[in-house]
């Protein structure tokens, strides 16, 4: 039997790659987080693409796609993404990628970049890909397609403590006007923007444990489809 295609969608802090991560562990099928592409694509053009205003100059981004090679590899029961070769999983996570990331993936030229490979991972089935636009545009056949939500202020409570946890420094005002921003960013942008599918079943974790939500999930997809 197929193992199954299930998407995730959803707003940021809302736990869709760590939840999706652990369903997948469950279900013996592989996790993609999307994001941490996107993430990468941002930290390669933070590095190689900045001009003299500090602004990332995205005609040259665009043209330096031959020069990234973007890969997942295990490492301590982990997907970790690589970068041309170089473990970046703590780099993407940092808030100057975060302030980015953003403006990078509403670009047509980096989603049609990523659109492929996202899609050729899914085709034999048995992966969980988390992102905004994965039951919409990435992969609209998905077997599953699920959108999480939370309100603001336990989402801006959730990214400053990762943060934190991280070693990084933070201002919690300031996370929470960075969340508002991306959110209306990846809601409004022309390419792809962030909604929920027709067939998406909606799960509003704001006063769910990261447990109880992976537990309602799996509760559905037993319902649905008894492969659980």
């Amino acid at each position: 039997m197929k193992k199954p295609v299930i998407a995730i969608d959803g707003y940021s802090s809302t736990g869709k790659s760590s939840i999706s991560k652990i369903i997948a562990e469950k279900l013996g099928i592989v996790h993609l987080d999307t994001g941490a592409l996107y993430r990468g694509i941002t930290w390669f053009a933070l590095q190689n693409c900045v001009d003299d205003k500090d602004e990332i100059n995205l005609e040259e981004l665009f043209k330096s796609f031959h020069l990234i090679e973007l890969e997942f590899k295990k490492e301590e029961d982990e997907l970790v993404l690589f970068l041309n070769k170089i473990n970046v999983s703590k780099e993407i996570r940092t808030a100057e990628v975060s302030d980015n990331v953003s403006l990078i993936a509403k670009q047509k030229e980096v989603r049609d970049f990523l659109l492929e490979a996202q899609r050729s991972i899914a085709r034999n089935g048995g992966v969980i890909m988390d992102g905004r636009d994965i039951g919409t545009v990435v992969l609209p056949d998905a077997d599953f397609k699920f959108f999480l939500t939370a309100s603001i202020e336990e989402r801006t409570k959730r990214r400053y403590n990762e943060l934190l946890s991280m070693g990084f420094e933070a201002d919690e005002n300031q996370v929470r006007e960075n969340l508002i921003e991306r959110d209306r960013i990846d809601s409004e942008r022309e390419i792809s923007p962030l909604r929920q599918a027709e067939d998406a079943i909606v799960i509003d974790n704001t006063n769910l444990t990261k447990s109880q939500t992976i537990e309602s999930i799996l509760q559905h997809l037993k319902k649905i489809n008894n492969f659980y």
